[in-house]
């Protein structure tokens, strides 16, 4: 083919020129007469982002037997064989952690990932225990007495987010078939240019450090909520700061941890300064996840392992003033809980055990925000994950979100590609976008209107919300809808 030297293009698809008449024939294979760095190389579909949003599309399309001869990259900054062989002992947990969906489970199941992950480390709960902080208002979640409402009575699965990533990481390497660049910068992404007989000019082009170039039919970015693809496809991200950070850290329980009446329970409160979260892992261990202020989570971060854990037990079990009085303490928090719990009532069968330690160097925290892409597809891009969207972590749902992406655009170059189209047109795309579009932003809207309206410690909010909790708790159809779209069934309300 005249204009690209020696290198013979083969492709899995045909592709019809989006400013001339030419047809190719690509077929199943690429070969090449030379392979110098310093040329571009071709593909179907270049992601950028080895995150769980980027392997789940990857593993999805080489496990597809459509769409499995594509040519496919991923570029990823960082070291993915240190991810794939990421291990830790039985008693250590990493403070990232997500929780998985029963659908989400099974997408990853279906694409073979599943079989990959550590089960040991991944710890299925099914019930739910949520609660307003100021008025005590509480409403009870039980899917193991309600098994209809998810797959076998769970309604997810805890797990680490590296548990994920390196099993998703084995997967790909078990398929083959990606030319993977990790440890590699984006330098620049722009278009190709016009060569004798084949025009270029709408295609990303991927220039990598080193000088590699990528040229991408369809060009993915999975590349988190600073996207350089999203910069690069012009499209805007728009939304706020909470001003909140989410604190995280992995705790360890009194006793043998998440058994009898506690077995599988998670626990949310509902402060005014932002929810705080106890959910569970394997054994006697427990993933925190609290959304408070910035200076107090500065303060959390710098108090000593025991003032730590006394303010996390704090957060389950005292009013919200004692503990602003505790915030404002730089050192002293142990000896102050255990005066103010002779003085508060509280019933330990309904909150989480008490937390006797905090694994070291688990105490970390991220600053919160909601973010929402005008929309998710441009000429030859597609955008997944927190590329997309970015969402409170109050639902657990940013990293089920990222995985419903990539369901529904995994099916979209399924179809195009079943169909003879160009995956890349914003045609092929359309799909994709008017699916996932719609539904990710009912759920950011959904848990935005959650946090300004647990956000008020005082007023008449206070008993109007604490009158709705309760009786959503008293209404079985209802509850039973929240709990079919928590698990990701989407059940409908009848």
């Amino acid at each position: 083919m005249a204009g690209l030297g020696r290198r013979v293009l083969t492709f899995g698809t045909r592709f019809v020129c989006r400013s001339c008449t030419q047809r190719f024939q690509y077929q199943s294979s690429r070969t090449f007469a030379s392979a110098s760095s310093s040329e571009p190389d071709f593909y179907d579909v270049v992601c950028v982002g080895g995150g769980p949003a980027g392997l789940s599309l990857l593993t999805a399309l080489r496990a597809n037997p459509t769409t499995s001869h594509l040519r496919v990259a991923l570029v990823e900054a960082q070291d993915l064989s240190k991810i794939r062989d990421w291990r830790l002992p039985a008693d250590r947990f990493s403070n990232r952690c997500s929780s998985l969906t029963p659908t989400s489970a099974r997408h990853l199941d279906s694409i073979g990932a599943w079989s990959h992950i550590q089960r040991s480390r991944v710890q299925e709960y099914q019930e739910m225990q949520v609660w307003d902080g100021v008025s005590g208002a509480r409403i009870e979640f039980d899917w193991a007495q309600d098994s209809a409402a998810s797959e076998g009575g769970i309604i997810a699965y805890m797990t680490e987010n590296l548990n994920l990533t390196s099993g998703l990481l084995k997967r790909l390497k078990e398929l083959g078939g990606v030319s993977i660049f990790d440890g590699a910068k984006v330098e620049h992404i722009s278009f190709g240019s016009e060569q004798p007989d084949l025009d270029l000019r709408q295609w990303p082009v991927v220039q990598l450090s080193g000088g590699r170039e990528l040229y991408a039919r369809l060009l993915v970015g999975a590349d988190g909520v600073n996207s350089p693809v999203r910069t690069f496809a012009g499209i805007e991200s728009r939304g706020w700061d909470y001003d909140r950070h989410g604190v995280v850290a992995t705790l360890e329980l009194e006793g043998d941890g998440w058994g009898g009446e506690y077995s599988k329970v998670a626990y949310q409160r509902f402060l005014p300064t932002g929810p705080v979260a106890m959910l569970p892992l394997p054994g006697n261990y427990s993933t925190l996840v609290w959304s408070t202020t910035p200076e107090n989570a500065a303060l959390l971060k710098s108090l000593p392992p025991q003032e730590f854990i006394a303010m996390v037990n704090a957060a389950f079990r005292l009013s919200p003033v004692d503990l602003e009085f505790m915030h404002k303490q730089t050192s002293g928090q142990e000896e102050e809980l255990a005066w103010r719990l002779n003085h508060t009532p509280f019933d330990p069968h309904l909150i989480p055990q008490t937390v006797v330690g905090v694994q070291e160097g688990t105490v970390a925290s991220f600053p919160l925000k909601m973010r929402h892409a005008d929309t998710y597809t441009g000429e030859r891009v597609a955008l997944i994950g927190d590329a997309a969207h970015a969402i409170h972590p109050l639902a657990g749902q940013g990293l089920n979100q990222g995985q419903g992406d990539v369901q529904s655009l995994a099916r979209t170059i399924e179809y195009a590609v079943s169909h003879g189209q160009d995956l890349g047109s914003t045609l092929s795309l359309e799909s994709y976008n008017a699916e996932r579009y719609a539904a990710n932003h009912v759920l950011l809207g959904v848990c935005d209107k959650i946090h300004k309206l647990y956000s008020v410690g005082s007023g008449p909010l206070v008993p109007l919300r604490s009158l709705g909790l309760n009786a959503v708790n008293a209404m079985g159809p209802l509850k039973k809808f929240l709990m079919s779209q928590a698990a990701g069934s989407g059940a409908k309300l009848v």
